[in-house]
């Protein structure tokens, strides 16, 4: 239990934290990697090199500090990370290596005047209460994952049932459950983990799923990234019949139980989850309209999907916007998605719910318009790897 003092410690270094958070957190995965080479499977190298995941990690726990002695203003941060770590399977004895990692970079970076053994002591005891936290959601989940008709804990094994090419750029892989058992359902808009084998070293990623629930199978549809090794690997090797062990689905970026019309706004393979929400929000008759971004017709994937959904239901009007359209393309806009091109699709009424997912550089372009645009805040749905400010713009 963290003394009132102790509080106010770790609260002390929030200015530290905001103005060197990143070289402090660069130090410590440089410190854990090193020193526990066996956890680098929980860690998604090309996020390390950009820097992503050292700015996310950073901004959690400025976060955490500066909220300390109020823990329910942290708001979903809690929520997402139980849910990344679900995906992934971090589990209690992976928490000592962090821990004592975080403390030794806080005490190198920040330096014995600064972390002197107080200091120290009480981020100790601010970490454990954030592990204990963790701890107990994550095992609630991983439990939960369990109880679930057909549900599991840890790896299961699933067969490639079926490969699509979507585009250019995307292929979708079917996955059915090895046992013949029952596929536990999820929320539209989560994600599963996969567990993979590169030429004898383990990797782990999460791939969104990209169809609503059937109780059958899994969909998740990869985009081969320029140097991702896991979507190389699927797209390359991966066929047919072989064998994949898959994680629990998770995930916060969920679609939610609203009457109001429905907003999807995706570029790229952002498509994938706004695709799951869509074929879930579809039995509702409630107003949709879905609004997808690429380069080109060559790799927009599911166009033809969601036309014939459109055609099947006519509260579905489907908007698409090329940036560098091809000969023979035929987008309804080219360019990219403007305030004024947003406002000719969206609903008249600015009171719906809108979700939005893509590169960093779109997201910060359709949360400005959203806003201008009076969608009320809390109606407006994203998911993002790093720090929410970094989305401002």
């Amino acid at each position: 239990m963290l003394s009132a003092h102790q509080r106010h410690l770790v609260q002390s270094t929030v200015p530290l934290l905001e103005a060197g958070g990143e070289q402090l957190i660069t130090h410590f995965y440089g410190l854990l990697l090193a020193e526990h080479p066996e956890v680098r499977v929980l860690f998604n190298q090309t996020h390390q090199v950009s820097g992503d995941q050292p700015r996310a990690l950073a901004n959690g726990v400025l976060m955490y500090a500066r909220h300390i002695d109020r823990l329910d203003a942290l708001g979903p941060l809690v929520g997402q990370i139980v849910a990344k770590h679900v995906s992934l399977q971090i589990l209690p004895e992976h928490y000592p290596l962090v821990g004592g990692c975080l403390l030794r970079a806080i005490r190198e970076v920040l330096g014995e005047t600064v972390a002197d053994a107080a200091m120290l002591e009480a981020w100790a005891a601010a970490y454990q209460q954030l592990a204990d936290l963790l701890i107990g959601a994550e095992e609630q989940q991983y439990a939960a994952n369990a109880a679930v008709p057909g549900g599991w804990r840890g790896a299961r094994w699933f067969k490639v049932a079926r490969k699509v090419r979507e585009s250019e750029e995307i292929c979708s892989f079917y996955l059915q459950p090895e046992d013949g058992q029952a596929v536990p359902g999820y929320l539209p808009g989560q994600y599963i983990g996969l567990k993979l084998n590169l030429d004898g070293e383990e990797v782990r990623r999460n791939y969104s799923l990209s169809t609503a629930p059937n109780g059958r199978e899994y969909r998740i549809s990869v985009k081969r990234e320029p140097s991702g090794r896991a979507s190389a690997h699927l797209h390359d090797r991966v066929r047919e019949g072989d064998r994949l062990e898959l994680f629990p689905a998770a995930g916060a970026f969920v679609l939610r139980d609203s009457g109001k019309p429905l907003v999807l706004i995706s570029a790229g393979v952002g498509i994938t989850p706004t695709l799951s929400m869509l074929e879930a929000a579809l039995p509702s008759g409630r107003p949709i309209h879905f609004i997808h971004c690429a380069r080109h017709g060559g790799v927009h994937a599911f166009g033809p999907t969601v036309q014939a959904l459109a055609d099947q239901h006519p509260q579905l009007r489907q908007y698409v916007c090329y940036s560098e359209p091809r000969t023979g393309d035929a987008p309804d806009a080219s360019g990219f998605l403007s305030r004024a091109l947003l406002a000719d699709w969206l609903p008249e009424d600015p009171d719906l719910e809108a979700y939005f997912l893509g590169p960093k550089a779109f997201m910060v372009q359709v949360k400005q318009h959203l806003a201008a645009l009076s969608v009320p805040q809390q109606q407006s749905h994203y998911e993002f790897f790093g720090p929410a400010s970094a989305l401002e713009g």
